[in-house]
């Protein structure tokens, strides 16, 4: 997916500001689909505006300069539509963890055991942002409830896998430890 298909994605949902589109981009229920910068949203929709898939209108704000609200057109949501019936290309995970974890054995076990700490903290802090937001709960579009339930699923199995796992990655950097000194013998 493009940030331009993000950017239609996000407007077939309703109206938006460049503003409400890089947060919901960035923050957002539509975070995890594409990496999508500030600097990335505002010419793709210019683009977007230029081509006619979408249309902007200047809404006026009291002591503020008009605001700019973005609106999918015809022509923009069977662009989308198109889109979506592309072969996907494959999922990206990256992940600064794991790359901590493939080098387990030549870091400290306490390092070890903050990175999997920290790593527990951050899916336990996704899990709340999925399960504790009233919009989403109160969502009756079953696409959204489907993806919403996919992520709490996928981070319900990482927080599982480190509970169940994360000592034995440990070990690695304790075994690793206690090898240095025998070497040097």
């Amino acid at each position: 997916m493009s940030v331009r298909s993000l950017c239609l994605a996000i407007l077939s949902f309703g109206d938006a500001t460049g503003y409400e589109i890089r947060k919901q981009s960035t923050e957002g229920r539509f975070s995890y689909f594409e990496d999508a910068s500030f600097g990335s949203i505002y010419p793709a929709l210019a683009r977007l505006e230029s081509e006619g898939l979408v249309t902007v209108r200047e809404e006026p704000q009291p002591g503020k300069p008009a605001r700019k609200v973005y609106s999918i057109t015809e022509p923009g949501r069977a662009e989308f539509i198109a889109s979506l019936c592309e072969p996907q290309a494959p999922d990206t995970f990256k992940s600064p963890f794991l790359l901590i974890a493939l080098n387990a054995a030549l870091l400290p076990p306490e390092v070890i055991r903050r990175a999997v700490e920290r790593r527990k903290a951050q899916v336990r802090e996704e899990l709340k942002l999925l399960t504790d937001t009233e919009e989403d709960k109160q969502c009756q579009h079953p696409g959204s409830k489907w993806t919403r339930d996919y992520g709490i699923a996928c981070m319900n199995s990482t927080l599982a896998y480190l509970e169940e796992h994360g000592e034995a990655l440990i070990k690695i950097a304790e075994d690793a430890a206690q090898a240095i000194p025998a070497a040097a013998e």
